[in-house]
């Protein structure tokens, strides 16, 4: 409902082409048997199917069967595959892996920038300035539209929460989901989530795949903002991957090895402001291997930091007939978009990629009452006091 093209294959368009034709009519007090399967997991079912239906167009034709003789016979057996070819290209349940980006892909990152570093300017500036040094101050004043949003910035991000447990942190991020961005009228930053691509989680889902969630934003932080959108039925909180900070028990933050202490009964992790690794480029495709330990057959994402993870899907050697999809963020009317579509798809499709296009592939965008505001950015209303 919220796609403007049918992103789910052929079968689903023919059936709703045909869904309405009336096959036949009967007179009242007629009995119509039905002899119906739906399958497409199971031969054996599919056989039985198929001789169902040989049983009924026997019959009728039959001594027994012969006051139905005239009777039309409607019969329709239908098989269906996660393909282009039929059955070589089916792919069993278990292996039915579908990866996505989080920002950007599934949710806003254009108020005016990533959830995340909204958050930490947040955090810095207004929340809890009295927690954080001058200088992440000054960073956090800092970030305006253009900014680099490089591994430097995600160090400093890790530094800022030093010292919370990881339950402190995580309440954090729900709560500030909660506050309203400038950016949009109506929007919480909880509330950025893509209708059309949480039409298309819950309709993988709903159809055997496993979803996961492969972001550049750091890891508790996006198991945070998952598990409090309109997915989080459908994504496990250990099938979330994202960037990581470093976590200890306190008491023990300045040990080197963590095997030089155990975990007691009342101890608690804590963030150390350390950083480990950020989960975007060729870290995607090595987190996607260790983590899940094989190759996905869906792939989304929306820019060149996860083309690895795109790639590692499509990769001539997955046994599966494979796809990856980049979300174009290409509608400045509803959105903040500035791609050009013409030039961006044309890359994408270069590289095997299948372009999507918000403005024309989206029919809504973000749920009903939300739109843009007049301007994107609106500068930090704080003055800092000079070192």
């Amino acid at each position: 409902t919220y796609f403007n093209r049918d992103l789910y294959g052929s079968m689903l368009q023919e059936f709703r082409i045909h869904a309405g034709e009336k096959l036949l009519s009967v007179a009242d007090d007629t009995i119509f048997q039905n002899y119906f399967g739906m399958v497409s997991d199971n031969s054996a079912l599919q056989l039985l199917n198929e001789t169902k239906i040989a049983y009924g167009l026997t019959y009728t034709h039959s001594s027994a069967g012969s006051a139905y003789e005239k009777i039309p016979v409607v019969a329709c057996s239908g098989y269906q595959a996660y393909g282009e070819d039929g059955g070589e290209d089916y792919i069993p349940v278990e292996d039915r892996i579908a990866v996505f980006d989080m920002d950007g892909t599934l949710t806003c990152e254009t108020f005016y920038t990533y959830y995340d570093t909204m958050m930490f300017i947040e955090y810095c500036l207004y929340d809890h300035p009295e927690r954080v040094s001058d200088e992440l101050k000054a960073v956090a004043a800092s970030i305006k539209p253009g900014y680099l949003a490089d591994e430097t910035l995600a160090r400093n991000f890790a530094k800022a929460y030093a010292g919370m447990t990881v339950e402190e942190f995580y309440n954090y991020v729900v709560e500030f989901g909660q506050k309203k961005t400038a950016s949009f009228e109506n929007m919480r930053y909880i509330d950025g989530f893509y209708l059309p691509m949480v039409e298309l989680v819950k309709y993988l889902y709903d159809n055997g795949f496993e979803i996961w969630v492969i972001s550049g934003t750091e890891r508790t932080t996006t198991r945070a903002i998952i598990a409090n959108s309109p997915i989080r039925d459908y994504v496990e909180p250990e099938h979330v991957i994202g960037t990581d900070f470093e976590v200890k028990q306190r008491g023990h933050e300045d040990e080197a090895s963590n095997m030089d202490f155990k975990y007691e009964n009342g101890d608690e992790l804590v963030l150390t402001g350390g950083f480990i690794q950020k989960n975007l480029n060729g870290n995607k495709s090595i987190y996607v291997e260790r983590e899940i330990g094989q190759r996905p057959v869906l792939a989304f994402g929306n820019s060149g930091s996860d083309t690895s993870m795109m790639n590692y899907a499509i990769d001539a050697r997955n046994p599966y007939l494979a796809q990856a999809y980049m979300i174009v963020a290409d509608d400045s009317e509803r959105e903040w978009g500035t791609q050009d579509w013409e030039a961006k798809s044309a890359d994408y499709l270069a590289k095997g990629f299948i372009p999507i296009s918000m403005k024309t592939d989206f029919a809504q965008i973000y749920p009903d009452g939300i739109t843009k505001a007049a301007e994107q950015y609106v500068p930090a209303d704080i003055q800092l006091s000079a070192a």
